[in-house]
């Protein structure tokens, strides 16, 4: 029986599996995370903290996106595709097994589907699953999937968070109860404090797993962070926050220290609805404010890459555009003169609790009040900017990582939170989705990078770096993140 606790105390101490007083078996592992979700189904919420939890431990996809961001079987155990490039058809592995005990069929894949394109859905992959004609189930083992349009990237997109295959039966409570095929199902739930896992019993290759069980407890404060390595409290902290005390630990033989990638758009976030952030020029001279070199040295200590626009270096078809806003107040101060706007220009920035974003916020607002631009600072908590700032777009500006890959379809929605609205993206990116030549697919991708840039839809920042601090005789972590997932399949002690 899982219980959901509401804690009372935000500081719980949760043993180390090799914690010096009470050293537990070495099949117990703590992770800490700076974010909790507001729930654990990946198939209904945006928020990327879930799938750092449940995907991949509790929830499966037909396919499975690895580390260095290739595509291999996972539920399915091979696919195939017609020569035009609308049918694909899936065998699936048998014996999967739900942790409640029923059998997973390909009829569970096509209600999971049919589920995320539904009108009603609160899918973030939503779109795709609206571009599929149809489903076709010959047979238990069996799912055929026609597209309305050729999809090229349709086996990446089926290992996201997003399309993990769940059960009729419990799809309606996996928020607070997942029900998934993976090999750890959840046990406990503090809110406020942890999640634990625990090795699922139905688990199709039992052997395989070396953990018993995983609790992900959440800090969100970097020094908070800090302290708990240091007392071993925790053994792991994947995108570690307080970039600040790397160093300490590199030195330091208990731990072992991993800078990796991560598939983190880290953006200045504009509603390009609300005057005066709905004039280009007002737009431009923010990207022109903000200094990306400074802001990097002091909010990330130097750990992170400049982007220019919405993708990051490591992405297929990545074109550097940071030269089209280069650092410039000058001629910043001269586009909001031409746009005719009164100083000071009071907006606000609301900033979520990550390090990248409260530090990274205090220097953007102080870059911005340089050209004229009053930023009033409101920090909120996650659950605020869910709500808030991404459901209700009540925002002018925020700091946020994007860290969902191949993520461009976003500026495609008009209600989506920046309230981008272009038809000439929107036909643009419908051309790359039905262009099934490689080189053409680029050229078309970097004409989109080049759009977003010139239209200032948003000041883009830098890649979030992936960093990982672990207990030295922690094994099979991931270094790069190319989906913002935990794959504790692997993880074991030495």
């Amino acid at each position: 029986m899982i219980r959901l606790v509401c804690a009372l105390l935000a500081l719980v101490v949760v043993g180390s599996a090799h914690g010096a007083a009470a050293a537990a078996p070495a099949t117990r592992v703590v992770l800490g995370m700076a974010l909790e979700p507001p729930g654990l189904d990946p198939t209904s919420g945006a928020a990327a903290a879930i799938g750092e939890i449940t995907h991949y431990n509790v929830f499966e996809g037909l396919t499975k996106i690895n580390a260095d961001n290739s595509v291999t079987p996972l539920l399915a155990e091979s696919w195939s595709l017609s020569p035009d490039g609308l049918v694909y058809r899936f065998k699936l592995r048998d014996g999967i097994v739900f942790h409640d005990g029923e059998k997973m069929t390909s009829s569970d894949v096509k209600f999971s589907f049919e589920r995320a394109a539904a009108p009603e859905s609160t899918n973030k992959t939503k779109s795709f699953f609206q571009q599929i004609e149809r489903i076709e189930t010959p047979d238990p083992l069996t799912v055929v999937v026609v597209l309305k349009q050729p999809d090229p990237d349709a086996p990446f997109k089926l290992g996201l968070s997003s399309a993990v295959v769940v059960s009729p039966k419990s799809a309606a409570t996996n928020g607070t109860n997942p029900v998934g095929t993976g090999p750890f199902a959840m046990t406990e739930w503090l809110k406020g404090v942890s999640v634990t896992l625990e090795r699922a019993k139905t688990y199709r290759d039992p052997q395989s797993i070396r953990l018993d069980q995983v609790v992900f407890r959440f800090i969100n404060d970097p020094a908070a962070q800090t302290a708990a390595l240091l007392a071993g409290d925790v053994d792991a902290i994947p995108r570690f926050g307080s970039v600040q005390n790397v160093a300490q630990f590199q030195a330091d033989p208990r731990f072992s220290v991993s800078i990796g990638g991560t598939e983190g758009k880290t953006i200045l976030a504009i509603n390009n609805k609300r005057p005066p952030l709905n004039d280009l020029r007002v737009r431009q001279a923010i990207a022109l404010a903000i200094d990306r070199n400074a802001l990097i040295q002091g909010a990330m200590n130097g750990f992170a890459r400049p982007i220019g626009s919405h993708m990051v270096p490591n992405d297929p078809g990545y074109l550097d555009l940071t030269a089209t806003y280069p650092y410039d107040p000058e001629k910043a101060k001269a586009l909001l003169a031409s746009a005719g706007v009164s100083l000071p220009v009071r907006l606000s920035l609301q900033l979520p609790p990550p390090a990248y974003a409260r530090l990274g916020g205090e220097i953007i607002a102080a870059q911005l009040a340089k050209i004229g631009i009053e930023a009033k600072i409101e920090n909120v908590e996650w659950a605020q900017w869910l709500s808030g700032v991404y459901a209700n777009h009540n925002y002018d500006l925020t700091v946020i990582s994007h860290v969902e890959p191949m993520d461009l379809a976003i500026y495609a929605d008009p209600t989506y939170y920046f309230n981008y609205d272009s038809p000439p993206f929107r036909a643009l990116l419908q051309s790359i989705g039905q262009s099934r030549d490689p080189s053409d697919r680029l050229q078309r991708l970097a004409e989109a990078q080049q759009m977003l840039a010139a239209d200032a839809v948003n000041a883009y920042l830098f890649q979030l770096p992936h960093i990982t601090i672990a207990n030295r005789h922690l094994k099979g972590l991931w270094t790069d993140s190319p989906i913002f997932a935990n794959d504790m399949a692997n993880v074991s002690w030495d």
